[in-house]
This record gives structure tokens, sequence and C-alpha cells, in this order.
């Protein structure tokens, strides 16, 4: 028989953060770790912590998300990602929407910590996420493969009490993660036939320096607000140049 909720928790080699997590999300009445074949042990911390462990191999994030809807049989799945962090006061909140709640799948709010600070601007808050789902009636959408989409039946509802994600610990990850970005939003454009102009390479970060740290506030962080919104302006530069790139490759 299927159970009211499940946590699924998608991990690869997040030995320093699974433990924690399960803690976190105790409260579940099935808590499923779907791992990507791990190198390291944290299958291992995640059984020693109580989970439960399905091995699935990884293709795209949004094809193992459906492969957990497919594989975790419960009523309502609440995906949590392995840096991120539940409360008791989430948990009070999720069990009367699913219970007494009218939608299919609900919102989430994240409180991010970036560098070690909790960054409440420059686009970093409310930072909403499509994770409480009714399994029956939620999808993904297999041509996004990052930054992914739920196909919901209706329209979804909004949680209050966010996750924590311990979200980037240094600037190595943040530059790692953002190139990963970088390359797919520029493969997206190609894709939908726009070329790099010259003026995009002055327009586009200026503009997203302006969005993040005027329009979005990232003035009021002080220095870290700064340097969040001059980091992501010039990966908006990266994005342009990379599309450059596959343009030039196609000619």
């Amino acid at each position: 028989m299927p159970v009211e909720l499940a946590v699924v928790i998608l991990t690869y080699n997040e030995a320093d953060h699974v433990a924690a997590c399960i803690t976190s999300v105790g409260w579940a009445d099935r808590i499923v770790v779907f791992d990507s074949f791990s190198q390291d042990n944290t299958p291992a911390l995640a059984q020693a912590a109580g989970a439960e462990v399905i091995q699935h191999a990884f293709e795209d994030y949004a094809r193992q998300r459906e492969a957990a809807l497919q594989a975790v049989d419960a009523d309502w799945i609440l995906f949590v990602d392995a840096d991120e962090r539940s409360s008791p006061e989430q948990a009070a909140e999720i069990r009367d929407l699913i219970r007494h709640g009218e939608h299919n799948g609900y919102w989430i709010p994240r409180h991010n910590y970036i560098f070690g600070k909790l960054t409440r601007h420059s686009g970093w808050y409310p930072d909403y996420q499509l994770r409480l789902l009714r399994r029956a009636n939620a999808h993904y959408d297999m041509e996004r493969q990052v930054h992914e989409l739920v196909n919901l039946e209706g329209e979804p509802g909004y949680l209050k009490t966010p996750f924590v994600h311990y979200n980037y610990t240094s600037f190595a990850q943040f530059r790692a993660k953002q190139r990963r970005y970088v390359q797919y939003d520029a493969r997206m454009l190609q894709q939908q036939g726009i070329h790099p102009k010259p003026h995009k390479f002055i327009t586009q970060p200026l503009r997203q320096f302006i969005w993040r740290f005027i329009t979005l506030q990232g003035y009021r962080d002080g220095w870290h607000g700064l340097r969040l919104s001059l980091l992501m302006a010039w990966y908006e530069f990266q994005k342009y140049v990379h599309l450059r790139r596959l343009s030039s490759a196609d000619r």
C-alpha cells in the first residue's frame, strides 16, 4: 500500500550532506535516497541514517526526477536536495496542506546560504521550487533537462515555510555550476535560432546587473549582493561568448 508522503532525495557523491538532510525530514512516512551510483559512501551513510536507497543511472535532472516519481509508491512526493534542510514547522504545514489543501502541487520557498551568508536579495529569495507533488497528477517535462519543469494538473499552491538551502559553499563550486548553466542556456538560445549580435555582449550583462542589484535589491545585501550581481553579469556575458562559439561551429 502506498504511504501518504515520501521524501525523495536525489544524490550523487553527497556524503557531506546526506545524513543531515535525512535527519531533517525524519517526520516523513518514507525517505528514499534516489542515488546516481555515487562514487563515495553516500548510499551507506543514507542507509545508516534510516533511508531506503534506490540506485538509478543519471541522464538528466528531469528524467531522474520522473524516474523517482515512477519508482516511489506514495500519495505525495516531496523532493528535497541533499544540501537542503526541512524543519518541524515545514512538516506541520505540509501535513496540513496534503490533508486539507486543494492543490496537486506546491511551490516551496528557499533560504539560500551562499558562501555561508543568508542571501535574501539579488534573486535568491523566495526562489520558489515546485517540489511537493501529488504523485498521480504530476510529471516532468523531458524537454527541460536543467531547471526542471513540472507538468501539473491544475494550479499549484504555495508554502510559507522555506527550505534552508546550503547552496554554494565556495567560489569554485559556484563557478563550476554557473559554467554548466552557461553552456546549457547557450544551447537553448542556439536551438531557438538566436545569434549573438555584437551589442548583446554589453547590453545583456548590464541588464543582468541592474536587474539583480537594483530591481531585486541586491544592494541591500551590501558587498555580498554587489559581488553576486557582478558575478551573474559576468556569466551572462560568458553565455553569449559560448553562443558565439556554437554559432561559429555551425557555419
